[in-house]
């Protein structure tokens, strides 16, 4: 479905709203405006839908980076927070950078004006503006046949590539690349005519067996490379160009990490010599240590471009390469070649589990001494846990972890195909969020006690917070059986059943399950997210093992926070985990790269902030959590004072030394996540003076 345009009944404008991914992003008009449709050709690059509105001006709910262009999309200035350019009688094209691709062709005079909090456009007079949006969501177009020879595989993983939207270096921007083709087994190999491998002049060799065909396949992917059988793997172009892929240090895997870190690095700085004319700080650091053109490598095809980044050391540039968001350990099932197309999808390092990680202890159990537990009141001691079902994926330097295979992940994402296919067949929706929250045990009702302070007080963003307590079974199924965006459930689990105030309530009994992601927040909640999965939901945050009142308390409310801030389930429970919130007892099962809510930032991040010596100064450690639309590749500023600078997304973009004025100018901006001391807390609530 397409985005659509809407006349808002509270304020005169538009909300451009997005129905697949459950976007809005709200224009305000200076009086009401009546949207008519017009052509979506009108735009140089790419949109889905298109509006006309009369207005003199237009004022956004707040900054987002935006690009002023010529009408054939030439660069002409970029603009963000505490902006002010005046365009003179003129044709222009400006792109929004907002949670819906958006794209703005004005004709006449134009002053674009933005202060910390909103962005603001005047014409000068009533004048014709064409708006058009352009969703973020990809699915695949095509589905492969595959059989389980490992050749047919290669042929297979060698379509991806054609869910490229450009070969240029801006297929680093995560809007240029699509999504790769569906895979299912069959029979006989059977490959749609319109998904024939792009030609790129670049092939990587390998030895067909299966892992090695997983692990290449995300690189496969962005070089728009094909796989073919070979002795050694090595990656090769029609040129010439010859380059081993089993590194003396480290190994196959991580040279395949390597080519692809690096091939995406280079490409974004590249890219800055094209349509995003940018001051990128990663540019700005690498490019006195190395003897480029930029602007030269930029005329290069996508395999001259390649050439020239591997001749180049990794160690020279490893430290500016942003960390990578995602790295999944797959088993050598041929059953997960269904679900490779949605990792590759994600952009994520894909490994094999090494023999001594197949099996891990068990989640440790906490002690119940000071708070009771949530499996209805003592610790069993007569069901433990089979250690030969934990696995333990990979170690890695990626900011999150997910495992594709039989067994139960300890510290990462238990992906499960079914749960990629069900986000595929989401329905679509141009409402508000839906939050519907469970509290079946009185006792813990200080994780919502503070009602909409966990969801909802977003201007740009309508909520709508169902709160149900002490159910009984029939009213449990049937709030389950009611489509909501996220369920919240708090309240005892015991022998893999929700416990109601009449009886025991499994999943795998209640007929249409209608939601679509959850926090389970009782003891042993892995069995029924499992069945919540299997039932249609997406994905959610379950437990291993028995958990505490008081340290679900803290849980549940600071994920429930991170998701209305626009971190996605990995994300959220990543977080928790890092600030030692709590240990390996919560899992992500299904597909965590899914989100409840946009962020207001295109990407979430969270802030480490320390005071800086007795000179009131501040030191503030941005981490950014890339997400599937904002993902490797995308770029993330500050608005801080004085940074005129971008940033390519992943971890830590930078630490800024800061004022104290400058400090909670920032902070007021929304409500961000902020480290202090080791603990998390809320930008909102932050009381400065106790720094």
């Amino acid at each position: 479905m397409k985005p659509i345009f809407r006349r808002s009944s509270d304020f005169p404008g538009v909300t451009v709203v997005d129905p697949i991914h459950r976007r809005q992003f709200p224009i305000r008009t200076s009086a009401t405006v009546a949207p008519r449709p017009t052509d979506t050709d009108q735009f140089h690059f790419p949109v889905d839908s298109a509006v006309e509105v009369t207005t003199d001006s237009l004022m956004l709910p707040y900054v987002v980076i935006t690009h002023v262009r010529s009408i054939d999309g030439a660069f002409l200035r970029e603009a963000e927070d505490f902006s002010y350019e005046q365009f003179p009688d003129g044709e222009y094209l400006v792109e929004l950078n907002a949670p819906i691709r958006i794209y703005l062709r004005v004709s006449g005079e134009m002053t674009l004006a933005s202060s910390a909090e909103h962005m603001a456009f005047d014409f000068g007079t009533e004048t014709r503006v064409r708006i058009g949006a352009r969703s973020y969501h990809e699915q695949p177009e095509a589905t492969v046949t595959t059989t389980t020879d490992p050749r047919d595989v290669m042929t297979a993983v060698s379509t991806f590539g054609s869910a490229l939207k450009t070969l240029s270096c801006e297929r680093s921007l995560p809007s240029l690349r699509g999504h790769p083709p569906r895979i299912e087994l069959g029979d006989e190999l059977h490959v749609p005519d319109e998904l024939s491998p792009p030609e790129t002049g670049v092939r990587i060799e390998l030895p067909p067996e299966l892992p090695m065909i997983y692990s290449a396949s995300t690189l496969a992917y962005y070089l728009g490379a094909t796989v073919v059988p070979g002795d050694e793997p090595r990656l090769v172009t029609d040129r010439g160009f010859v380059h081993p892929l089993d590194h003396h240090e480290r190994g196959y895997e991580g040279e395949i990490e390597r080519v692809l870190a690096q091939s995406l690095f280079f490409d974004c700085v590249t890219r800055t010599e094209g349509l995003y004319r940018i001051p990128l700080h990663e540019r700005r650091v690498i490019e006195p240590l190395l003897d480029l053109s930029f602007d030269e490598l930029y005329e290069l095809d996508l395999a001259e471009q390649l050439e020239t980044y591997l001749d180049i050391p990794f160690d020279v540039v490893r430290e500016h390469v942003p960390t990578w968001l995602l790295s999944t350990t797959v088993t050598d099932d041929i059953a997960n070649v269904r679900s490779i197309p949605y990792l590759v999808n994600n952009l994520s390092f894909i490994s094999s589990p090494r023999e001594d990680e197949r099996h891990e202890p068990a989640p440790e159990i906490p002690d119940p001494i000071d708070s009771f537990l949530r499996g209805g009141g003592s610790r069993r001691e007569d069901r433990p846990a089979d250690p030969g079902r934990y696995v333990a994926p990979t170690s890695t330097n990626s900011l999150e972890r997910a495992w594709l295979g039989e067994g139960m992940p300890i510290g990462a994402n238990k992906l499960i195909e079914r749960a990629f296919e069900n986000r595929l067949e989401r329905s679509s929706s141009t409402d508000g969020i839906d939050i519907t929250v469970v509290c079946n045990e009185p006792e813990m009702s200080a994780e919502y006690d503070a009602g909409d302070a966990l969801y909802g007080k977003r201007d740009e963003l309508a909520f709508d917070i169902d709160v149900h307590r002490n159910l009984s079974v029939d009213e449990l199924a049937s709030v389950l059986a009611t489509p909501t965006d996220f369920l919240h459930y708090i309240g005892h689990v015991e022998d893999g059943h929700f416990i109601c105030r009449d009886g025991k309530l499994d999943v795998g009994s209640v007929d249409g399950v209608a939601v679509d992601t959850f926090l389970l927040n009782g003891c042993r909640s892995y069995e029924q997210g499992l069945e919540l999965i299997d039932s249609g939901s997406i994905g959610g945050v379950v437990t291993y093992s028995e958990i505490t009142n008081k340290s679900a308390i803290a849980v549940g409310r600071t994920i429930a926070r991170l998701l209305n801030r626009g971190f996605s389930l990995r994300s959220a429970l990543t977080i928790v985990r890092d600030q030692r919130m709590v240990g390996n007892q919560y899992i992500v099962v299904g597909d965590g790269s899914i989100e409840i809510a946009q962020s207001e930032s295109g990407t979430p991040f969270v802030c480490h902030l320390d005071a800086d010596g007795n000179d009131g100064r501040y030191e503030l450690r941005i981490l950014t959590y890339p997400t599937v639309e904002s993902g490797m590749g995308a770029l993330f500023t500050p608005f801080i004072n004085d940074i005129d600078t971008y940033f390519l997304s992943g971890g830590e973009v930078s630490t800024f030394s800061v004022d104290k004025e400058t400090l909670v100018q920032f902070l007021r901006l929304e409500q961000i996540p902020v480290i202090v001391d080791g603990d998390i807390t809320w930008s909102t609530e932050l009381n400065l003076g106790l720094l």
